[in-house]
């Protein structure tokens, strides 16, 4: 969904997430991951987050997989350096781009699991990550820029007369996304143009992002309806309490060196009864990897306005468990806009 939110032409954009193949049976993972790029298209939504993990399988063939079963939804492929070299990803965008005429988008993703970077022997210290991402990245946009031969020295890649066919069109260059939070996640971000992504605290923590220089967007699933025993009821039977889960986000906190993994753990799960949305049991108990907004159409739609006020315009939605869920998300972002701009 694309909607403008001011004369200035800053827009409103959602993005939603492709199921996981980890949490879907082999057989029916392909309909399950065209059924919600079609749910995604239908709601009006502009991209899908696509993943990559060393447990999952290759984000680039999912992606086809949405090109070729929707009209216009871009996929938003997660990029880890240590899986393919810069010239490969500019391949895929060309060659995606060549063959189907789609838009790509790339969220660059610095790090990742501790024990699967180690599997791979990338010891790469955290903030040196973000400082190899900004190498690879900018190989990546050169190539798609072409038709220039491109020469490039850096402290981690080098290339030398690099040209990339087919050429893409100027009009299908893809946006960049960089996932983190840290000091060196934003400065990434901000060298390289792209939009910083992260996972939000409550709005009224959040500090105010209205910077020229650096476009932000953040990492949130939403159970929102009319009423909030409604919302609240649907979101603890989706997400209920496990040990095995929870125990597993233990292990994996303590092995990762991620900011947003550590300054989410950090914080208090809020009670149902509250009063706020700001909601972190599904990420507690290891069922996803952002916070959700839970509660009734107005008051999910308040804490959304705020973030939009806080210079909020991309949002990146979790795996949606059916397809009226986007329309419940479409009518609480419809009351955010109308909130921000009264």
């Amino acid at each position: 969904m694309t909607v403008r939110m001011s004369s200035a032409g800053q827009k409103l954009r959602l993005f939603s997430t492709s199921p996981q193949s980890s949490a879907v049976e082999p057989a029916d993972y392909v309909s399950r991951v065209v059924e919600v790029a079609r749910w995604s298209e239908a709601a009006g939504c502009e991209g899908i987050l696509v993943y990559t993990d060393n447990s999952l399988v290759d984000p680039w063939l999912v992606a086809q997989i949405i090109i070729q079963n929707t009209a216009r939804l871009s996929p938003l492929v997660a990029i880890q350096p240590a899986y393919m070299h810069p010239y490969a990803v500019a391949k895929m965008v060309s060659s995606l781009g060549h063959l189907y005429g789609r838009k790509i988008y790339l969220n660059m993703v610095a790090g990742g699991f501790t024990n699967d970077l180690a599997a791979l022997n990338d010891t790469t210290p955290h903030d040196k990550r973000y400082a190899r991402l900004v190498e690879y990245t900018t190989i990546i946009q050169e190539l798609l820029r072409g038709p220039t031969p491109v020469n490039y020295r850096g402290e981690f890649y080098v290339v030398d007369k690099l040209r990339m066919t087919p050429p893409l069109a100027p009009e299908l260059a893809p946006e960049i996304f960089v996932s983190g939070s840290s000091p060196a996640g934003l400065a990434a971000a901000q060298a390289l143009g792209a939009t910083a992504v992260k996972y939000p605290q409550p709005a009224e923590q959040e500090p105010d992002c209205h910077d020229a220089a650096l476009k932000t967007g953040v990492r949130v699933g939403i159970i929102a309806r009319k009423s909030e025993e409604e919302a609240w009821s649907i979101a603890n039977e989706r997400f209920p309490g496990d040990r095995k889960g929870q125990i597993t986000h233990q292990l994996a906190m303590k092995t990762s060196d991620s900011a947003w993994h550590k300054q989410l753990s950090q914080m208090a799960s809020a009670p149902n009864g509250n009063g706020s949305p700001y909601w972190l049991w599904p990420f507690e108990n290891y069922k996803t990897f952002c916070p959700y907004l839970v509660g009734s159409y107005d008051r999910v739609a308040s804490q959304l306005a705020k973030y939009l006020e806080l210079g909020h315009l991309t949002f990146i939605l979790d795996i949606p468990a059916a397809q009226d869920e986007l329309e419940h998300i479409s009518t609480v972002f419809s009351s955010a806009r109308q909130l921000v701009t009264k």
